[in-house]
C-alpha cells in the first residue's frame, strides 16, 4: 500500500522565454483560459485526503481556480535565486556569464547567493518524505514547475544534473507513489 502524491504545474504567468527567476506574477490572461479548459479533468483530484500549493500567486491561484483550497507550503516554494530574481535566464547570462555556466555546471554552487540546485532538491524532497498520510491515501500539490522537478529528481534518486532534462508543462499533472525514501513514478494512460 502507498501514498499517492499528484502534482499539478501551476499555469503560467508569462510566455516561456520571458519567465523570470521566482516569478511573483499572478496569472496572465492565457493562464486562466488554460486553467478553464483543463479544470475538466483536473477537478476530480480536489477529492485527495491532503490539497497543498507552492507559496507563488499563479500556484495559489491555479489550486482555487481546480476548487482544492490548497493550503500553502513553505517547502514548495521555488528556488531562492538571490540577486537573480526577477531577472530572465537571458539577463542573468548576459551579466554574470561565468556565474550561470558555473550554476548550470554544478549543483551545489549557489553564484546567485541564494539556493543551489541540490538544496532545492533536498529541501523539496523532505517536504514529498514527510507528508503525513494512510496507505493508499492521496495528495495533490499545485507547484511551479522547478519544484516539480526538484521532486522528482528526489523521488528516481537520479543525479542532480537530470534536473535540466524534465519537462514539466504548465497544467500537467506528475504522480509519484510509495513513501518516505521510496518512491515510484507513477504513468497513468488511457486504457
Amino acid at each position: 500500500m502507498a501514498l499517492r502524491v499528484t502534482f499539478v504545474a501551476a499555469a503560467r504567468s508569462s510566455p516561456l522565454l520571458a519567465e523570470r527567476f521566482e516569478d511573483d506574477r499572478p496569472l496572465d490572461g492565457a493562464g486562466w483560459e488554460e486553467v478553464l479548459r483543463a479544470a475538466g479533468g483536473l477537478l476530480p483530484l480536489a477529492a485527495a485526503e491532503l490539497r497543498y500549493c507552492s507559496p507563488t500567486p499563479r500556484s495559489r491561484a491555479t489550486g482555487d481556480a481546480l476548487g482544492y483550497a490548497p493550503l500553502v507550503q513553505l517547502a514548495l516554494r521555488e528556488c531562492d535565486m538571490g540577486r537573480w530574481r526577477g531577472m530572465t535566464l537571458g539577463e542573468a547570462m548576459a551579466r554574470e556569464p561565468e556565474a550561470v555556466d558555473a550554476w548550470l555546471a554544478d549543483p551545489r554552487s549557489a553564484p546567485h547567493g541564494g539556493e543551489s540546485l541540490l538544496g532545492l532538491i533536498t529541501r523539496v524532497g523532505g517536504w514529498l518524505d514527510t507528508r503525513p498520510g494512510e496507505a493508499d491515501g492521496s495528495i495533490v500539490a499545485v507547484a511551479e514547475p522547478s519544484v516539480i522537478r526538484a521532486a522528482l529528481v528526489y523521488a528516481l534518486k537520479a543525479p542532480p544534473a537530470t534536473y535540466w532534462n524534465l519537462d514539466v508543462r504548465p497544467l500537467s499533472t506528475t504522480t509519484v507513489t510509495g513513501r518516505a525514501g521510496h518512491w515510484n513514478l507513477r504513468f497513468d494512460g488511457a486504457a
